[in-house]
């Protein structure tokens, strides 16, 4: 329920008095943030409140302090994890705060605000010859607070590497309202504990972004992009190793598609037309080159890849309409993914060559779980993420199945989490596979910087 007692009220006066009315949202007008993108996580906040400053952000803090109410962070709000759900809490959206403040192309570096859209920024550096690389499918929308508290990762970490190296300086508004300068523009600083990454990844839980200094690099002047039939796994693999070594790191994409994702993509997207025949393993290949075209290096090596018998198939994009095709066959992967509920939504990390062995375990133990139970997987195979979506027969075993890839995955020597968060959904995973020393660390930097957990409460850390 929402507080409508006398503490909400004042609350709430005090807000309008430091925002105005019209950027205090309450009753129908939150309804735009009452659920997120995946449609499985509610939010029925007291009020949504769109600051246009860092310091009315600092306020705001200090006003929920007096009245006890909690603070949750909201972006584009297109996460997945239920990193926005709460009730009666104060929602702060910095939507007005999308400002690009400075692009310094010598510096190679770009300071905006944490309501500043995605796309947005890429458009703001291409204006000069430069590019932000992180690039997903939610890049219309997603904002640049939301990306940070979730460590994004996105379809160019093969080349670019997550988020957290794309930063860096930060400014955060901390529990108790007040703000923490980190807006370093240097590659190097050695002073102290590194503060900045505490609260890249930590969904709002410790303090709220409000400002970052980020890393511009060359922007690719020619592109190289293919889809390929591949043998198997191993064979991507190798394929991928060729790759490298033949345009000295090119790579910026590496993107895995077995057949059940193909057969959904033609049912749900029929207008993405596919090149050829459904196989059993698909990759989507994207280089990136400064200096050369990169086309006739790609045909090279995947003619020697067919000769070998690795390839099957391919098509290499002879325009940027046909690229931008094979970058939407991909990036359709979300849209397809929640067209049906319930879901075991799993998003792991693995060393590469455990991709293979991961499926093929998962695919086996499922079976003796859930003999009915069907899935969808994606992969960013130059990294080892594995997109993992299980549709259950029996929806009294989602934990089961939770808990069965979770062994198959930590059993492999990977992750639970590689780059959608933790948020609620995953806070039982953490419970049981994060070590014990490690939760114990996270739950004393959260008490020591919100004892009165104020800042997006009940995510990321579970409970002692």
């Amino acid at each position: 329920m929402k507080d409508r007692s006398a503490t909400g009220c004042r609350a709430l006066s005090d807000l309008r008095d430091l925002l105005g009315r019209a950027h205090v949202l309450t009753d129908g007008a939150t309804d735009p943030f009452a659920r997120d993108w995946t449609g499985k996580w509610r939010a029925d906040p007291l009020a949504v409140l769109r600051p246009a400053t860092t310091q009315e952000v600092a306020e705001i803090v200090r006003i929920a302090a007096r009245h006890d109410l909690s603070v949750v962070p909201v972006g584009g709000n297109t996460g997945l994890v239920g990193g926005t759900a709460n009730t009666g809490a104060l929602m702060v959206s910095l939507e007005r705060m999308s400002a690009i403040r400075e692009v310094r192309p010598e510096a190679g570096v770009m300071i905006v605000e944490a309501g500043a859209i995605l796309s947005d920024l890429h458009a703001a550096a291409a204006a000069h010859d430069l590019v932000f690389p992180l690039t997903f499918g939610a890049r219309g929308s997603a904002r640049v607070g939301g990306f940070l508290s979730t460590n994004a990762g996105g379809s160019n970490v093969v080349r670019y590497g997550s988020t957290r190296g794309l930063v860096l300086g930060l400014e955060v508004v901390l529990a108790d309202g007040r703000v923490l300068d980190l807006m370093s523009e240097l590659r190097k600083d050695n002073s102290g504990y590194d503060l900045r990454d505490l609260f890249i990844g930590a969904e709002g839980t410790l303090g709220l972004i409000t400002a970052a200094v980020l890393r511009l690099l060359p922007a690719p002047h020619h592109h190289a992009t293919a889809l390929a039939a591949i043998r198997d796994l191993p064979a991507a693999l190798s394929l991928l190793r060729r790759l490298q070594s033949a345009t000295d790191g090119a790579v910026e994409a590496f993107e895995y598609m077995p057949r059940t994702y193909m057969r959904a993509l033609a049912h749900h997207r029929p207008d993405l037309r596919q090149p050829f025949a459904i196989h059993d393993h698909t990759v989507m290949i994207d280089l990136g080159g400064l200096s050369r075209p990169l086309v006739d290096t790609l045909e090279e090596v995947l003619s020697e890849a067919v000769e070998a018998g690795e390839v099957h198939d391919a098509t290499i994009a002879q325009n940027e309409t046909q690229r931008a095709r094979i970058w939407e066959m991909r990036e359709a992967a979300a849209e397809i993914t929640f067209k049906r509920l319930p879901i075991v939504d799993n998003d792991v990390a693995l060393p590469l060559d455990g991709v293979a062995a991961f499926i093929d375990r998962m695919h086996e133990r499922l079976a003796a779980i859930d003999p009915a139970a069907e899935t969808l997987i994606v992969a960013h195979l130059g990294d080892g993420n594995v997109h993992l979506t299980v549709y259950p027969d029996d929806g009294c075993r989602l934990e089961d199945i939770r808990e069965m890839v979770e062994d198959v995955t930590v059993g492999l020597g990977g992750s639970i989490s590689a780059e959608h968060g933790i948020g609620l959904s995953k806070l039982s995973t953490m419970t049981r596979r994060k070590d014990p020393v490690a939760l114990d660390v996270m739950r004393a930097i959260k008490m020591a910087l919100d004892p009165q957990d104020r800042m997006n409460p009940g995510k990321v850390v579970p409970k002692a």
